[in-house]
């Protein structure tokens, strides 16, 4: 995947009556899809098990999509509504099931871990709570795992989701302010990603006050976008050893799950440009200031004034637009792990647009009053179903406020007739690719086009 500052180049050439034929090509310095090191991004998890039942669901739905991660870390961490904590025994019964359906897991995709690998980056995180567990001497095992992700010599950047509260991130930052350079501070900064769910001790105001520079989210809209209590009955929890471990909710449903849904590789869009929107929602650039924790965190007034990502306004409408495909994402990979015939589940097409087959989000600049040609030949399913394309434009990540037409939006060649007002905007165009198997999968590319 492209970082932030590097960009896709397209090339073209002109056709009578000015269609644009288009083909892609990356900059050296991008690392595509189809490296050892492209699409999977690296992640870590710090949960407050045992605070609800929903780190529990989440973790279910992580580990069914181990695949499309590098998971280097599983840190059980403290909260505003766990203040403490003494093992890893909750996480480690999730992932004893997991053990129990890798054989089969491993039959439908390439990529996941083993068991062992997940026991072996299972640990424990800060013990007490908020910065309270912060300082000299309050080292943990999941703190020292944050600074050894970070430091390996791995371009891409490391995104940490604390699904409780975020002390164990800011130990790992005030040991590497207490014993490194300035310059190599910010080094280690300029890898770390932050996606904190709705602030859940003081740690995430004291990171974003005294280290501005670090990429940190806090998503507070990660309500209203939940599966139904009878689709968890009927595709989850009476699946295999993995289902009997996702529990019934008690507020809530799987609230946590956000934060590795934004980072899921599914072609849909660039965790770097927040602004894109995807299945663990979008936010704003525009930093807000004092992003309160959830209510029991009471003092983080004393840190203001701080700064975060936040979430745009369309709020959980941001995910819940894309409910049907990650439901049945879970659906299947659900299927995936009770059985071991690779003909008795369904699996997820192949998108390829104007000949990319790497899961990228493409960009590229044209110039208004022009007719462009955007192609998904290629595309394929692995279990031959039949195909179902659509061609939309994404409105609310755009700058473009008006109409863009497209031709032929259901066919896997469409035309756009760029806008002769939309000069110096951009517009932003998915293809979602569905096929007919059961449940029904989907796959999808999207292209930014940069109006000249």
């Amino acid at each position: 995947m492209c970082r932030k500052h590097d960009r896709m180049i397209a090339s073209w050439f002109v056709t009578l009556g000015g269609m644009l034929v288009l083909t892609f090509l990356a900059e050296s310095q991008c690392v595509m899809a189809d490296s050892p090191v492209s699409h999977k991004p690296r992640i870590i998890t710090t949960t407050d098990l045992g605070a609800d039942p929903d780190d529990e669901q989440s973790l279910v739905r992580l580990f069914v999509s181990a695949n499309e991660f590098d998971q280097e870390g599983l840190i059980v961490s403290t909260g505003c509504w766990k203040k403490s904590q003494s093992n890893t025994a909750m996480l480690d019964k999730i992932v004893d099931a997991y053990a129990e359906c890798e054989a089969n897991l491993k039959v439908h995709a390439e990529g996941f871990p083993t068991a062992d690998d997940l026991r072996s980056i299972s640990i424990m995180g800060q013990t007490g709570y908020g910065m309270g567990d912060v300082g000299d001497g309050k080292d943990s095992p999941g703190s020292e795992l944050i600074i050894a992700s970070v430091d390996k010599d791995d371009p891409r950047p490391v995104w940490v989701g604390c699904w409780g509260g975020a002390n164990n991130v800011a130990q790992a930052i005030w040991k590497v302010r207490a014993t490194r350079s300035p310059e190599e501070l910010k080094a280690f900064l300029s890898k770390l990603r932050v996606f904190d769910i709705l602030g859940q001790d003081d740690a995430g105001a004291w990171i974003a006050k005294n280290f501005p520079d670090v990429f940190y989210i806090r998503a507070t809209a990660v309500y209203g976008w939940q599966p139904s209590d009878d689709y968890l009955d009927q595709h989850i929890q009476n699946h295999g050893p993995l289902g009997a471990v996702y529990p019934d909710r008690k507020w809530a449903t799987e609230g946590d799950t956000p934060a590795f849904m934004h980072v899921y590789p599914n072609g849909l869009n660039d965790p770097e440009q927040i602004d894109q929107g995807g299945w663990g929602g979008r936010f704003s650039f525009e930093k807000k200031a004092g992003i309160r924790s959830m209510k029991p965190v009471t003092n983080e007034h004393e840190f203001d004034p701080y700064e975060m990502y936040g979430n745009t306004s369309d709020g959980a409408k941001a995910i819940k637009r894309w409910s049907e495909a990650y439901d049945n994402d879970f659906a299947a990979r659900m299927d995936w792990s009770v059985t071991n015939n690779y003909e008795d589940a369904n699996h997820h097409p192949i998108a390829v647009l104007n000949g990319d087959k790497t899961r990228s989000v493409l960009t590229l600049s044209v110039r208004p009053g022009t007719s462009l040609t955007l192609k998904a030949d290629g595309s394929s399913d692995p279990d031959r179903d039949e195909l179902d394309y659509a061609w939309d434009i994404y409105r609310e990540p755009s700058s473009f406020a008006g109409e863009v037409v497209i031709s032929d939006e259901t066919s896997s060649t469409a035309t756009l007739s760029i806008p002769n007002d939309a000069s110096g905007t951009s517009i932003h165009v998915v293809l979602t690719l569905q096929d007919h198997g059961t449940p029904r999968l989907t796959a999808y590319r999207r292209v930014v086009l940069n109006v000249e």
